[in-house]
C-alpha cells in the first residue's frame, strides 16, 4: 500500500479544480449532461408511472423547502429532493453514460442541483466544475478496478465520486472531503443482479440512493463529523472487499487534474439499457437498407456476448416484458420494436407500448446465439442483427458508428431536441418558450450567475 490511502489524492483534486483548470471539452460534456439529465427527469415524471410511490413518500413526510423536485414541482429538503431527482433521472434508462459503461450523470446532477439550492450563489461554473470533477472520479475508478459484473459500479464507485462533487460545490477542503468519502462509504452496495433480474418496477431507484447519501455524508462531513482512514486500500477497504484486491492504483491518479477523460461523455438517442444500443442501431439500420415487412420476417438471430446474454434471459420473460423497465433491458422486445418502427422514441415506451401485438408478435422470432467476440471488455461491443426472411433470404447488419458514442457523439442540436421532446412529456408539459429559454441559458451557462435561473423555467 502507498504510504496514504488513494482517498487523500482524490479528495485534493475535488477541493482544488477550479473551473479555470478545465479544458474546454470537459466544460461541454459538463454542460451537455446537465441539460440532458434535467431533461430526461422531466421526461420520467411524466412517462414512468412507477415512480409515483417515490415522490408521494417524499411529499408526505414534508420538511424544510431546500430543493424542488423536477416535474412534480413542491419542494423539500435537499436529501428528499436529491432521492427524487435522482430516482427520475434513471427511471427510463435515457440518461447519459462513460463510454466504457455505466452512469454517473443521474446521481451525480441530482445531488449537486439539491445542494445548489440549498446553498444558494452557486454559478454556472461552480456547478460545471463539480459535474466534471464528479465525471473524472467515477471514470478513473471505473476504469480501473476488476469487476465481473458482480457489483453494481454505478453504486459503488459513483458514491465516491459524487461526494466528492458535492464537497467542492460546498466548498470543502480535502480533509473534510476525505471524510465524506468514508462517510458515504456506509451505503456503497447494489449487486447487478437488480439489473439481470426480471419483474422490477424501477431499477432506477438506485441513482435517487446514491444522490441522497451524497447531500447527507457531504452536509455531515461541513458540520464535522469524521470518516476513517485507509478507506480505499486497507485492510477491508473498498477495493479489498469489491474488487478482490484488483486495481490499478498508478491508472487512477495518471494525470489526474491535466487529462480530463470526461470530455467524453455520451448521451443516448433511445429510452433504453445502453447495451442494447448497438442492437437498435444494427436493426434501425437492417430495416432502413434493407425494406422488409414484419410479416416477411420468419426468424431474427441476435449474436450476443456475456451482458447481452443476461438482456435474453430467462427468454419467455425477455420476448414479453411486464414492466417498462424490462422492456427497456429485454434484446428481444427492444429489437423487434426497432425493427417495427424503424425508430425508437420515449413515447415508445407506456404501458400501452408493452402490449402492441405486432413488437410482441416479432420478439417471438428472436433467438440469441451465444458468441463471446461480443463480449463486454471495457468498451461496449458492437451488436449483430440477422434476419431471416420467409423466402429463405438472410440480411444481417452489425450495430458499429451509433449515434452516442464517441464515434458519432450527438450534437448540441440533436440534445436541445431530446430535452424538448422530454420536457414536453413531463407530467406538468414545460412550455415551449420556457424550453426555448432554458435551452439558451444550458448553453451559456459558464456565463449564468445563479443556477436556480434554470431550475425555475423548468419546474
Amino acid at each position: 500500500m502507498a504510504c496514504h490511502d488513494l482517498s487523500r489524492d482524490l479528495a485534493i483534486f475535488a477541493a482544488n479544480t477550479r473551473f479555470s483548470d478545465l479544458p474546454i471539452q470537459s466544460v461541454e460534456a459538463a454542460k451537455k449532461s446537465l441539460l440532458d439529465t434535467i431533461g430526461v427527469m422531466l421526461g420520467a415524471s411524466g412517462m414512468e408511472p412507477a415512480v409515483q410511490p417515490i415522490i408521494e413518500l417524499i411529499t408526505d413526510a414534508g420538511g424544510k423547502e431546500e430543493a424542488r423536485i423536477l416535474g412534480f414541482g413542491g419542494r423539500v429538503p435537499a436529501a428528499a429532493a436529491a432521492f427524487a431527482n435522482g430516482t427520475l433521472a434513471h427511471a427510463l434508462d435515457y440518461d447519459s453514460q462513460t463510454p466504457w459503461g455505466a452512469h454517473p450523470d443521474s446521481s451525480l446532477v441530482p445531488a449537486l442541483l439539491a445542494l445548489a439550492e440549498r446553498k444558494g450563489d452557486v454559478t454556472g461554473k461552480d456547478l460545471i466544475t463539480a459535474v466534471a470533477i464528479g465525471q473524472e472520479l467515477f471514470i478513473r475508478l471505473r476504469c480501473n478496478v476488476g469487476w465481473r459484473m458482480d457489483w453494481n459500479l454505478s453504486s459503488v464507485v459513483g458514491l465516491y465520486s459524487g461526494v466528492a462533487a458535492c464537497g467542492s460545490l460546498l466548498g470543502l477542503n480535502p480533509e473534510q472531503i476525505a471524510h465524506a468519502m468514508g462517510i458515504v462509504s456506509l451505503n456503497a452496495g447494489g449487486t447487478m443482479q437488480q439489473i439481470f433480474g426480471v419483474g422490477s418496477d424501477l431499477r432506477g431507484l438506485y441513482a435517487g440512493f446514491i444522490a441522497q447519501s451524497c447531500v447527507n455524508a457531504a452536509l455531515l462531513a461541513q458540520k464535522g463529523m469524521l470518516g476513517m482512514k485507509d478507506l480505499f486500500e486497507g485492510e477491508a477497504g473498498v477495493f479489498k472487499v469489491y474488487f478482490n484486491g484488483d486495481y490499478d492504483r498508478e491508472k487512477i491518479l495518471e494525470n489526474l487534474g491535466t487529462d480530463y477523460l470526461c470530455a467524453g461523455m455520451t448521451y443516448k438517442y433511445w429510452p433504453a439499457v445502453g447495451n442494447a444500443h448497438t442492437y437498435v442501431h444494427a436493426a434501425i439500420e437492417l430495416i432502413r437498407e434493407n425494406p422488409v415487412k414484419a410479416e416477411d420476417i420468419a426468424a431474427i438471430r441476435v449474436y450476443v456476448g456475456d451482458f447481452a446474454e443476461r438482456m435474453s434471459k430467462p427468454l419467455p420473460e425477455r420476448r414479453a416484458p411486464r414492466t417498462m423497465m424490462d422492456a427497456k433491458f429485454s434484446l428481444p422486445f427492444t429489437v423487434a420494436l426497432a425493427l417495427v418502427k424503424g425508430s425508437m422514441t420515449i413515447s415508445d415506451f407506456s404501458t400501452k407500448a408493452l402490449q402492441d401485438k405486432r413488437v410482441l408478435a416479432l420478439a417471438e422470432k428472436v433467438e440469441p446465439i451465444v458468441d463471446s467476440a461480443y463480449n463486454w471488455n471495457l468498451k461496449l461491443p458492437a451488436g449483430k442483427v440477422e434476419v431471416v426472411l420467409n423466402d429463405g433470404r438472410r440480411i444481417e447488419r452489425l450495430g458499429t458508428d451509433v449515434p452516442g458514442t464517441p464515434e458519432r457523439p450527438m450534437s448540441w442540436d440533436e440534445l436541445l431536441q431530446k430535452f424538448s421532446e422530454c420536457a414536453q412529456a413531463s407530467i406538468q408539459p414545460v412550455p415551449f418558450e420556457s424550453i426555448h429559454k432554458a435551452q439558451k441559458l444550458f448553453t451559456t451557462l459558464e456565463a449564468c450567475g445563479e443556477i436556480t435561473q434554470i431550475l425555475e423555467l423548468v419546474r
